[in-house]
C-alpha cells in the first residue's frame, strides 16, 4: 500500500506540471491582454504600458512562468484585479460559505440514493420500480432553474418557511436558516439521476451468479442485499462519488447566485465576467490539486472496500 501510495504520489507531479503549463500559456496567449482588459476602453497607450509593467508582463516569458510556479506553491497569487482583494484571503473567506451549502447536499445525495435504489432494485419490474422511474425520468428533464423558482415562490414566499435570500456570520445560522431551502431544492434536483445510476448498479450486482448461490443456500433477501449486493456495488458508486466530490469545493454557481450566498462558486462566476485572472487561475490549478488527490484517496477506499481489489 506504501510503495502505491508513493508512486502515484510520484506520478501526480507531470500530470500536475502538465496543467500548470497549459492554464499558463492559455491564459498567455488566449486570454486577452490583461492590460487592455484593466485599463478599459479610454486608456492611454502609456496607462496600458505602465499597467503591463505593473503585473510583469513585459518580463521575459520564462520568468513569468517562474514566478506563476511560485504563487502555485507558496499560495499566494497577489490580488483580484477586480476587487483589489487578497486571492488567498478570498478563498479562506469565501470557501467556508460554500462548503456550508454544497457538504450536505452530498451527504444527502447520497445517504438517501443508496436506499432508495436498493429498495427499487429489490422490487425491480414491480409497479413501483416502473412508477418511481417515471417520476425520476421527469425529474431529469425539468431544468434546475424551474426548481429553484418554484421552490422560492412555494416555500418562501406562499409557505413562509424559509427566507429567500441572505447569509451570517453564524455558521448555525447558516445551516438552520439560510441552506435547507437550496440544500432541499438541490437534493431534489440530484437523487432523481443518482437514484437511477445506483439503481443500475445494483442490478447488475443482482443478475450475477453469486447472488443465485447465496439465494439457493437459503440466505434472506436482506441479508443478500446489504451484505453482498451493497458491498460489491460500492466500487462504482465510490467512482461516482469521487466524481462529485471536487464540485463542492466550487459549488453550485445557480445556487450561490439565486440565494445570494457568498460562496467561491459565485466568486468564480463574477471572477469570469471581469476577466479576473488570478481568480480564475488560482481556482483552475487548486480544483486541479484536489481531483488528483480525490482520485487517490477512492484507489484507497476501493481496497477497503473490496478486499480483493489489487492496487497496482
Amino acid at each position: 500500500m506504501l510503495a502505491y501510495l508513493i508512486r502515484r504520489l510520484w506520478q501526480m507531479i507531470p500530470t500536475l506540471i502538465g496543467v500548470v503549463l497549459l492554464v499558463f500559456f492559455l491564459f498567455k496567449y488566449f486570454g486577452g491582454d490583461p492590460a487592455e482588459i484593466l485599463g478599459g476602453l479610454n486608456a492611454s497607450p502609456d496607462q496600458i504600458q505602465a499597467i503591463r509593467d505593473q503585473l510583469g508582463l513585459n518580463l521575459p516569458v520564462w520568468e513569468q512562468l517562474w514566478i506563476f510556479f511560485r504563487q502555485i506553491v507558496t499560495f499566494e497569487w497577489g490580488k483580484s484585479w477586480a476587487t483589489n482583494e487578497s486571492v488567498a484571503n478570498l478563498f479562506m473567506t469565501r470557501l467556508p460559505a460554500t462548503l456550508t451549502v454544497m457538504v450536505p447536499i452530498l451527504l444527502l445525495d447520497v445517504l438517501l440514493a443508496i436506499p432508495f435504489a436498493m429498495a427499487v432494485a429489490a422490487v425491480r419490474g414491480s409497479l413501483t420500480d416502473r412508477s418511481l422511474m417515471v417520476v425520476t425520468t421527469v425529474a431529469l428533464s425539468i431544468s434546475f432553474l424551474v426548481y429553484v423558482i418554484v421552490g422560492q415562490y412555494l416555500f418562501a414566499f406562499q409557505f413562509g418557511w424559509f427566507p429567500v435570500q441572505g447569509w451570517s456570520d453564524s455558521t448555525l445560522t447558516n445551516l438552520l436558516v439560510y441552506t435547507p431551502l437550496p440544500v432541499l431544492l438541490a437534493v431534489m434536483v440530484g437523487l432523481a439521476p443518482q437514484m437511477r445510476l445506483y439503481r443500475t448498479f445494483f442490478l447488475d450486482e443482482i443478475g450475477q451468479d453469486y447472488v443465485r448461490t447465496a439465494r439457493a443456500k437459503g440466505l434472506t433477501e436482506r441479508t443478500i442485499l446489504l451484505k453482498h449486493v451493497l458491498r460489491n456495488a460500492l466500487i462504482p458508486i465510490l467512482t461516482n462519488v469521487a466524481v462529485a466530490l471536487p464540485g463542492i469545493f466550487v459549488g453550485s454557481f445557480l445556487i450561490e447566485t439565486f440565494f445570494s450566498i457568498p460562496g467561491l462558486g459565485r466568486e468564480v462566476l463574477l471572477a469570469v465576467n471581469r476577466s479576473d485572472y488570478p481568480v480564475i487561475q488560482a481556482v483552475t490549478i487548486y480544483i486541479a490539486v484536489i481531483t488528483m488527490c480525490v482520485n487517490l484517496a477512492t484507489d484507497v477506499l476501493y481496497k477497503l472496500a473490496d478486499p480483493r481489489v489489487v492496487l497496482k
